[in-house]
């Protein structure tokens, strides 16, 4: 299974990938919304973990990219906006799923599984 994330904290997300890889993944990392979408688009992804801060363009502009490209991809938000409001938007938006940081490992590792394990159709690239 191979997984992008895109985070622009480089701990946070080295910490990510470091633990998907321990747990049998192939992990992506990009540190920016520059070029994300076009990223997600172009490579044969199997799910998505995307912060909403980034430099660039939003995590918001990146789901929209994502969508447009690939309807139903698995993506995951993972950011420090917690509240109602915003983990209502960010679902709305497209995500199929939403957690807030500080976040454990286990439990992001076990809601990819469970996207995972949904079997979204794989797309061909545009």
């Amino acid at each position: 299974m191979r997984v992008l994330v895109i985070e622009d904290d480089r701990k946070v997300a080295s910490f990510i990938q470091t633990g998907l890889q321990q747990e049998g993944y192939a992990v992506d990392a990009l540190h920016d919304g520059n070029s994300a979408g076009d990223q997600a688009g172009a490579v044969d992804y199997d799910a998505v973990v995307l912060d909403l801060m980034l430099p660039g363009r939003s995590g918001f502009q990146v789901l929209r990219d994502i969508r447009a490209r690939k309807p139903s991809l698995p993506v995951l938000i993972l950011t420090a906006k917690d509240s109602l409001d915003e983990r209502v938007a960010g679902l709305d938006a497209g995500a199929d799923d939403y957690m807030a940081k500080p976040f454990a490992l286990a439990e992001l590792s076990a809601r990819l599984r469970a996207l995972l394990r949904r079997g979204a159709p794989r797309e061909s690239v545009l």
